[in-house]
């Protein structure tokens, strides 16, 4: 039987057809106006309206960490966020840096139009959505405008092969100021070759990188994400350890020689031969 085009299931619970599948939102019952957004089962964004400071899943709070550390506490950014789910991250930075300016690029347009009517966005941020391609939209952006650049993009738990080559990277180092962070959420398991791939691909773009995990998944013990940082100056990796060791599922920052090591001779990724990152196990959504 096919499904409905849209329907509320247990008076709550959204449940929608988008672009990329089935968008559900579920209430967060330990929290009164926090939901959960999931695209056909596959977790992809929590967002708190009370709290849009607060950060639910792993990967987004280390990616609350490189938002953190972009300025001092409190200045206002200009940021590009490559892929928008429910815009938990863009609702972060206009909490926790009020005036700042925002691009989002994503292309899902009946997500966006979803995300906007049940989970509307504060009127006084400013942050300006695209129902763009990640690439496309970054296009547009002006040489050197962001300080912040964070890439989240994925299409059926996976990341699209033309956001994982050089040629995409370089764009985003156009995009980025001098000193500016770039921010990719990034997905893998044993035996992490697209992780080592995407390493090596920044390296030949950015000179200073750092990336951020739970050990188990840099011992390609399991499936997980990690969170890649680059600018062209030195990170803040002092703070950036501290903050990543504290966290509720403390995570480990290899830079250096031992994120060289890490890559292992891996090559970097090209329009030509990019391909989209492996699909995660069923029994990560379990």
């Amino acid at each position: 039987m096919a499904r409905p085009k849209n329907r509320r299931v247990a008076r709550e619970t959204v449940v929608e057809r988008v672009d990329g599948g089935l968008a559900e939102l579920m209430p967060d019952r330990d929290r009164p106006r926090a939901w959960t957004l999931l695209i056909d089962g596959a977790p992809q964004s929590h967002v708190d309206l009370d709290d849009p400071a607060y950060l639910s899943f792993e990967y987004q709070r280390r990616l609350g960490h490189v938002i953190d550390l972009v300025a001092p506490p409190g200045r206002p950014v200009h940021a590009v966020h490559l892929g928008g789910g429910a815009l938990t991250l863009a609702r972060y930075v206009a909490a926790t840096r009020p005036r700042s300016t925002q691009q989002v690029a994503e292309r899902d347009a009946a997500l966006v139009q979803l995300v906007r009517r049940e989970l509307p966005l504060d009127p006084n941020a400013r942050i300006r959505v695209r129902s763009v391609d990640a690439r496309e939209g970054l296009a547009k952006v002006p040489d050197g405008w962001a300080d912040l650049v964070i890439a989240d993009v994925f299409s059926g738990a996976r990341t699209p092969a033309h956001l994982t080559s050089g040629e995409f990277l370089t764009d985003v180092r156009r995009v980025v100021k001098a000193g500016g962070l770039y921010a990719a959420n990034l997905a893998d398991g044993p035996p992490l070759a697209h992780l080592r791939g995407q390493i090596a691909t920044a390296a030949g773009v950015f000179p200073e990188l750092a990336l951020v995990a739970d050990p188990t998944v840099l011992r390609g013990k399991r499936f997980g994400n990690a969170v890649l940082v680059a600018s062209d100056l030195p990170l803040p990796i002092a703070e950036l350890t501290r903050r990543a060791a504290s966290d509720p599922h403390p995570a480990r920052v290899e830079h250096g020689r031992s994120l060289t090591d890490f890559t292992g001779g891996a090559t970097p990724v090209t329009d030509a031969a990019a391909v989209a990152s492996p699909a995660p196990p069923p029994s990560v959504f379990k």
